[in-house]
């Protein structure tokens, strides 16, 4: 077996591989935006917020405030105070924003009376915290 063509061969297939290969990117070249600080020109404005506590005997408190009678179902107060606010922000071109925060004792119901005050008063951002033991 003679092996000088097949050392040619081995050569032209090295050549052929090396002209026809792609040339790697180098990592350098890649651009790449570090964080940093960035200068804010408009004051922004933060969507106020709401936070509506159940207690356990069933007290709704909006904001340290309480409202409506513990065995009150229709919760008059709350859903005025709550259309209030709604308006408010509409008015100040902001999300309305309310954070539901049950005791872990309230029934379902009462929560769920909570709920629709906020859905009659227009509001769809609302949060649920857990736990809330406050």
């Amino acid at each position: 077996m003679q092996m000088g063509p097949m050392i040619d061969m081995v050569f032209l297939l090295l050549v052929f591989f090396m002209v026809s290969a792609k040339p790697i990117k180098p990592e350098s070249d890649i651009p790449m935006g570090l964080p940093g600080e960035v200068s804010q020109e408009e004051a922004v404005d933060i969507p106020d917020e709401a936070r509506v506590i159940i207690e356990p005997g069933g007290q709704v408190v909006l904001n340290e405030q309480r409202l409506d009678a513990p065995e009150s179902s229709p919760l008059p107060e709350l859903r005025a105070v709550l259309i209030r606010f709604k308006k408010a922000a509409d008015n100040a071109n902001s999300d309305a924003l309310v954070t539901v925060a049950p005791h872990d004792t309230v029934p379902h119901q009462r929560l769920i009376d909570v709920l629709n005050a906020v859905a009659e008063a227009g509001i769809t951002g609302v949060t649920l915290a857990g736990g809330g033991d406050e």
